[in-house]
């Protein structure tokens, strides 16, 4: 995913969010506004997905395929450590 689709993706979540905000302010149905917070955070969930894979496509492979073995050890490290963040979210 390029940045620009990025940007646009979360610019689309960030409006949304300001509804779920606006229908809390206006005292909504708690279900329906749970609802909405489901769909922002498969929303998020989309645009963190996409991100990754570029990231894995791009600067993981690079290291992977480089010389430097700290490098290497360095992203996946990182791909590690987003991952044990993502499981106690």
């Amino acid at each position: 995913m390029k940045n620009e689709d990025a940007l646009k993706r979360l610019k689309i979540i960030e409006g949304h969010m300001r509804g779920v905000i606006r229908m809390v302010e206006e005292d909504a149905y708690c279900i329906d506004v749970i609802r909405q917070i489901q769909a922002v955070q498969a929303a998020l969930n989309k645009v963190s997905t996409a991100i990754l894979k570029n990231h894995l496509n791009s600067c993981v492979t690079t290291a992977i395929r480089g010389e430097d073995p700290s490098e290497r050890e360095r992203v996946l490290k990182e791909i590690s450590e987003v991952f044990e963040m993502a499981n106690k979210v």
